[in-house]
Protein backbone atom coordinates (compact mmCIF):
# COMPACT_ATOMS: atom_id res chain seq x y z
CA UNK A 1 0.00 0.00 0.00
CA UNK A 2 2.80 2.21 1.07
CA UNK A 3 4.32 1.71 -2.64
CA UNK A 4 1.25 2.50 -4.01
CA UNK A 5 0.41 6.14 -2.48
CA UNK A 6 3.87 7.07 -3.65
CA UNK A 7 3.08 6.58 -6.93
CA UNK A 8 -0.15 8.19 -6.79
CA UNK A 9 1.92 11.11 -4.99
CA UNK A 10 4.00 11.50 -7.78
CA UNK A 11 2.42 11.48 -10.26
CA UNK A 12 0.26 14.23 -8.61
CA UNK A 13 3.54 16.12 -8.36
CA UNK A 14 3.96 15.59 -12.31
CA UNK A 15 0.55 16.01 -13.49
CA UNK A 16 0.70 19.47 -11.70
CA UNK A 17 4.08 20.52 -12.97
CA UNK A 18 2.59 19.69 -16.79
CA UNK A 19 -0.68 21.29 -16.00
CA UNK A 20 1.52 24.65 -14.92
CA UNK A 21 3.20 24.74 -18.11
CA UNK A 22 -0.04 24.35 -20.22
CA UNK A 23 -1.36 27.22 -18.30
CA UNK A 24 1.63 29.58 -19.18
CA UNK A 25 1.46 27.99 -22.87
CA UNK A 26 -2.13 29.20 -22.58
CA UNK A 27 -1.67 32.51 -21.13
CA UNK A 28 0.94 33.04 -23.88
CA UNK A 29 -1.07 32.19 -26.68
CA UNK A 30 -3.96 34.32 -25.16
CA UNK A 31 -1.82 37.10 -25.29
CA UNK A 32 -0.47 37.31 -28.65
CA UNK A 33 -3.49 36.45 -30.55
CA UNK A 34 -5.04 39.51 -30.06
CA UNK A 35 -1.57 40.98 -31.95
CA UNK A 36 -1.86 38.65 -34.57
CA UNK A 37 -5.67 39.30 -34.93
CA UNK A 38 -5.02 42.76 -35.37
CA UNK A 39 -2.36 42.32 -37.66
CA UNK A 40 -4.51 40.07 -40.22
CA UNK A 41 -7.06 42.80 -39.83
CA UNK A 42 -4.62 45.47 -40.90
CA UNK A 43 -3.20 43.65 -43.91
CA UNK A 44 -6.72 43.31 -45.57
CA UNK A 45 -7.22 47.29 -46.90
CA UNK A 46 -3.43 47.06 -48.51
CA UNK A 47 -4.32 43.32 -50.03
CA UNK A 48 -7.94 44.42 -51.33
CA UNK A 49 -6.19 47.59 -52.44
CA UNK A 50 -3.57 45.45 -54.83
CA UNK A 51 -5.63 42.93 -56.02
CA UNK A 52 -7.93 45.72 -56.91
CA UNK A 53 -5.51 47.49 -59.15
CA UNK A 54 -4.34 43.64 -60.35
CA UNK A 55 -8.07 43.35 -61.49
CA UNK A 56 -8.19 46.21 -63.23
CA UNK A 57 -4.72 45.94 -65.34
CA UNK A 58 -5.79 42.20 -66.22
CA UNK A 59 -9.25 42.60 -66.90
CA UNK A 60 -9.30 45.76 -68.68
CA UNK A 61 -6.13 45.53 -71.20
CA UNK A 62 -5.99 43.30 -73.81
CA UNK A 63 -2.56 41.81 -72.90
CA UNK A 64 -0.85 38.62 -73.15
CA UNK A 65 1.70 38.69 -70.10
CA UNK A 66 2.21 35.19 -68.75
CA UNK A 67 1.58 36.09 -65.24
CA UNK A 68 -2.20 36.74 -66.06
CA UNK A 69 -2.40 33.86 -69.15
CA UNK A 70 -2.92 30.52 -68.26
CA UNK A 71 -0.27 28.61 -69.99
CA UNK A 72 -1.51 25.46 -72.89
CA UNK A 73 0.12 22.58 -70.74
CA UNK A 74 0.59 23.29 -66.89
CA UNK A 75 4.01 20.51 -66.61
CA UNK A 76 5.06 21.38 -63.01
CA UNK A 77 3.56 23.31 -59.94
CA UNK A 78 5.35 24.41 -57.32
CA UNK A 79 3.58 24.29 -53.71
CA UNK A 80 4.04 26.19 -50.45
CA UNK A 81 2.64 24.45 -47.41
CA UNK A 82 2.56 26.60 -44.32
CA UNK A 83 2.66 25.03 -41.07
CA UNK A 84 4.27 25.99 -37.49
CA UNK A 85 7.64 25.69 -35.99
CA UNK A 86 6.39 24.27 -32.60
CA UNK A 87 3.65 21.71 -31.61
CA UNK A 88 1.43 21.63 -28.98
CA UNK A 89 -1.11 23.20 -31.21
CA UNK A 90 -3.72 20.36 -31.60
CA UNK A 91 -4.50 19.09 -35.15
CA UNK A 92 -3.42 22.27 -36.92
CA UNK A 93 0.26 21.21 -38.72
CA UNK A 94 -1.81 18.29 -39.51
CA UNK A 95 -4.57 19.30 -41.18
CA UNK A 96 -2.98 21.65 -43.33
CA UNK A 97 -0.10 18.85 -44.02
CA UNK A 98 -3.54 16.73 -44.87
CA UNK A 99 -4.98 19.18 -47.15
CA UNK A 100 -1.20 19.35 -48.97
CA UNK A 101 -1.23 15.78 -49.35
CA UNK A 102 -4.82 15.59 -51.32
CA UNK A 103 -3.84 18.37 -53.36
CA UNK A 104 -0.17 17.14 -54.18
CA UNK A 105 -2.24 13.73 -55.10
CA UNK A 106 -4.55 15.22 -56.94
CA UNK A 107 -2.00 17.52 -59.45
CA UNK A 108 0.07 14.16 -59.62
CA UNK A 109 -3.20 12.75 -61.08
CA UNK A 110 -3.53 15.40 -63.39
CA UNK A 111 0.00 13.89 -65.16
CA UNK A 112 2.12 17.32 -63.10
CA UNK A 113 5.35 16.80 -61.46
CA UNK A 114 5.02 18.54 -57.78
CA UNK A 115 7.90 21.24 -56.61
CA UNK A 116 7.31 21.63 -52.26
CA UNK A 117 8.16 24.53 -50.69
CA UNK A 118 7.80 24.56 -46.95
CA UNK A 119 7.28 27.10 -44.22
CA UNK A 120 7.86 25.73 -40.64
CA UNK A 121 9.24 22.79 -38.53
CA UNK A 122 6.58 20.60 -38.98
CA UNK A 123 6.34 20.20 -42.38
CA UNK A 124 9.74 19.65 -42.83
CA UNK A 125 10.00 16.49 -40.12
CA UNK A 126 7.22 15.38 -42.54
CA UNK A 127 8.96 15.42 -44.96
CA UNK A 128 12.49 14.05 -43.76
CA UNK A 129 10.60 11.50 -41.41
CA UNK A 130 9.19 9.95 -44.80
CA UNK A 131 12.43 10.59 -47.16
CA UNK A 132 10.53 12.76 -49.33
CA UNK A 133 12.76 15.75 -52.04
CA UNK A 134 11.37 19.43 -50.93
CA UNK A 135 12.82 22.20 -52.55
CA UNK A 136 13.18 25.15 -50.30
CA UNK A 137 12.55 25.41 -46.25
CA UNK A 138 11.63 28.37 -44.17
CA UNK A 139 11.34 28.05 -40.46
CA UNK A 140 11.44 30.14 -37.43
CA UNK A 141 8.45 33.02 -36.58
CA UNK A 142 5.75 30.80 -37.70
CA UNK A 143 3.67 32.30 -35.02
CA UNK A 144 5.19 35.91 -35.65
CA UNK A 145 5.74 36.23 -39.30
CA UNK A 146 8.19 38.96 -40.90
CA UNK A 147 7.50 40.57 -44.45
CA UNK A 148 10.27 40.04 -45.67
CA UNK A 149 10.30 36.81 -45.14
CA UNK A 150 6.93 36.41 -48.06
CA UNK A 151 8.97 38.56 -49.84
CA UNK A 152 12.01 36.08 -49.64
CA UNK A 153 9.72 33.39 -50.45
CA UNK A 154 7.77 35.58 -53.23
CA UNK A 155 11.10 36.33 -54.88
CA UNK A 156 11.94 32.40 -54.86
CA UNK A 157 8.49 31.95 -56.15
CA UNK A 158 8.26 34.08 -58.96
CA UNK A 159 12.14 33.29 -60.25
CA UNK A 160 10.72 29.85 -60.85
CA UNK A 161 7.63 30.72 -62.52
CA UNK A 162 9.61 33.02 -65.00
CA UNK A 163 12.12 29.69 -65.58
CA UNK A 164 11.41 27.71 -68.92
CA UNK A 165 10.11 24.22 -68.26
CA UNK A 166 13.64 22.50 -69.66
CA UNK A 167 15.41 24.71 -67.19
CA UNK A 168 13.09 23.07 -63.90
CA UNK A 169 11.06 26.06 -63.96
CA UNK A 170 7.27 25.75 -62.62
CA UNK A 171 4.19 26.91 -65.05
CA UNK A 172 1.48 27.20 -61.49
CA UNK A 173 1.97 28.21 -57.66
CA UNK A 174 -0.35 26.95 -55.03
CA UNK A 175 -0.35 27.77 -51.75
CA UNK A 176 -1.97 26.05 -48.55
CA UNK A 177 -2.33 27.42 -45.50
CA UNK A 178 -4.99 27.45 -42.41
CA UNK A 179 -7.33 30.28 -43.44
CA UNK A 180 -8.72 32.62 -39.49
CA UNK A 181 -11.99 32.59 -39.54
CA UNK A 182 -12.28 32.78 -35.69
CA UNK A 183 -11.12 32.17 -32.72
CA UNK A 184 -13.00 28.78 -33.05
CA UNK A 185 -12.81 28.29 -36.80
CA UNK A 186 -9.78 28.25 -38.78
CA UNK A 187 -9.81 26.44 -42.14
CA UNK A 188 -7.24 24.77 -44.27
CA UNK A 189 -7.19 26.27 -47.82
CA UNK A 190 -5.97 25.97 -50.89
CA UNK A 191 -5.13 29.05 -53.34
CA UNK A 192 -3.53 28.88 -56.50
CA UNK A 193 -1.10 32.30 -56.89
CA UNK A 194 0.03 32.07 -60.89
CA UNK A 195 -1.58 31.94 -63.26
CA UNK A 196 -3.16 34.79 -61.47
CA UNK A 197 -6.78 34.06 -59.96
CA UNK A 198 -7.44 37.65 -58.69
CA UNK A 199 -9.43 36.54 -55.32
CA UNK A 200 -10.30 39.16 -52.58
CA UNK A 201 -10.05 39.27 -49.03
CA UNK A 202 -12.79 40.31 -48.40
CA UNK A 203 -15.66 41.36 -50.78
CA UNK A 204 -17.02 44.27 -51.02
CA UNK A 205 -20.58 45.21 -51.92
CA UNK A 206 -22.56 44.41 -55.41
CA UNK A 207 -22.14 48.05 -56.41
CA UNK A 208 -18.96 48.07 -55.86
CA UNK A 209 -16.73 48.90 -59.42
CA UNK A 210 -12.92 48.31 -60.79
CA UNK A 211 -11.08 51.60 -61.03
CA UNK A 212 -10.37 52.66 -64.86
CA UNK A 213 -6.49 53.40 -65.06
CA UNK A 214 -5.29 55.07 -67.72
CA UNK A 215 -1.62 53.45 -68.20
CA UNK A 216 1.81 55.17 -68.31
CA UNK A 217 3.96 53.25 -69.08
CA UNK A 218 2.02 50.62 -70.95
CA UNK A 219 0.31 48.10 -69.10
CA UNK A 220 2.54 45.63 -69.52
CA UNK A 221 5.18 47.40 -67.55
CA UNK A 222 2.84 47.93 -65.06
CA UNK A 223 2.27 44.41 -64.69
CA UNK A 224 5.74 43.55 -64.58
CA UNK A 225 5.94 46.34 -61.61
CA UNK A 226 2.66 45.18 -59.60
CA UNK A 227 2.46 41.47 -59.72
CA UNK A 228 5.77 40.95 -58.07
CA UNK A 229 4.01 43.18 -54.86
CA UNK A 230 0.57 41.30 -55.52
CA UNK A 231 2.30 38.28 -54.51
CA UNK A 232 3.97 39.35 -51.67
CA UNK A 233 0.90 40.65 -50.34
CA UNK A 234 -0.82 37.64 -50.72
CA UNK A 235 1.81 35.12 -49.39
CA UNK A 236 2.37 37.73 -46.35
CA UNK A 237 -1.25 37.67 -45.84
CA UNK A 238 -0.98 34.05 -45.86
CA UNK A 239 1.51 33.84 -43.03
CA UNK A 240 -0.54 36.30 -41.10
CA UNK A 241 -3.73 34.11 -41.35
CA UNK A 242 -1.65 31.28 -40.20
CA UNK A 243 -0.02 32.56 -37.06
CA UNK A 244 -3.40 33.48 -36.07
CA UNK A 245 -4.58 30.38 -36.82
CA UNK A 246 -1.31 28.30 -34.71
CA UNK A 247 -1.54 30.38 -31.74
CA UNK A 248 -5.94 30.13 -31.91
CA UNK A 249 -5.21 26.43 -32.05
CA UNK A 250 -2.77 26.28 -29.37
CA UNK A 251 -4.81 28.42 -27.16
CA UNK A 252 -7.37 25.76 -27.06
CA UNK A 253 -5.23 22.47 -27.39
CA UNK A 254 -3.70 24.11 -23.78
CA UNK A 255 -6.97 25.10 -22.26
CA UNK A 256 -8.37 21.41 -22.98
CA UNK A 257 -4.67 19.41 -22.21
CA UNK A 258 -4.79 21.77 -18.80
CA UNK A 259 -8.59 20.85 -17.87
CA UNK A 260 -7.67 17.39 -18.98
CA UNK A 261 -4.47 17.50 -16.22
CA UNK A 262 -7.03 18.89 -13.61
CA UNK A 263 -8.73 15.97 -14.32
CA UNK A 264 -6.18 13.26 -13.56
CA UNK A 265 -4.97 15.29 -10.63
CA UNK A 266 -8.71 14.74 -9.13
CA UNK A 267 -8.56 11.11 -10.07
CA UNK A 268 -5.20 10.34 -8.37
CA UNK A 269 -6.12 12.10 -5.20
CA UNK A 270 -9.04 9.95 -5.25
CA UNK A 271 -7.11 6.80 -5.84
CA UNK A 272 -4.81 8.01 -3.23
CA UNK A 273 -6.99 8.97 -0.47
CA UNK A 274 -8.17 5.48 -1.12
CA UNK A 275 -5.10 3.59 -1.02
CA UNK A 276 -4.19 5.74 2.24
CA UNK A 277 -7.76 4.58 3.74
CA UNK A 278 -7.08 0.77 2.91
CA UNK A 279 -3.67 0.96 4.46
CA UNK A 280 -5.46 2.68 7.87
CA UNK A 281 -8.15 0.25 7.70
CA UNK A 282 -5.45 -2.94 7.26
CA UNK A 283 -2.94 -1.26 10.29
CA UNK A 284 -6.25 -1.02 12.54
CA UNK A 285 -7.04 -4.57 11.77
CA UNK A 286 -3.40 -6.24 12.41
CA UNK A 287 -3.99 -4.11 15.99
CA UNK A 288 -7.20 -5.30 16.85
CA UNK A 289 -6.62 -8.85 15.76
CA UNK A 290 -3.11 -8.62 18.16
CA UNK A 291 -4.72 -7.35 20.90
CA UNK A 292 -7.39 -10.39 20.14
CA UNK A 293 -4.55 -12.69 20.28
CA UNK A 294 -2.96 -11.19 23.24
CA UNK A 295 -6.28 -11.26 25.63
CA UNK A 296 -6.48 -14.65 24.46
CA UNK A 297 -3.63 -16.00 25.19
Amino acid sequence: MGAQIRVYRQKIVSTTSMRKIFKAMELIATSRIGKARARVSSSLPYANAITRAVSAVASQSEIDHPLTTEPEQIRRAAVLIMTSDRGLAGSYSATVLKQAESLLELLREEGKEVKPYLVGRKAQAYFDFRGRSYEQVWTGGTDAPEFETAREIGRVLLDQFGTDFEDGGVDEIHVVYTRFRSMVIQEPTVVRLLPLEVVEEEAGSESDLLPLYEYEPEPERVLDALLPRYIESRIFAALLQAAASELAARQRAMKSAGDNATDLIKKYTRLRNTARQAEITQELSEIVAGADALSAS
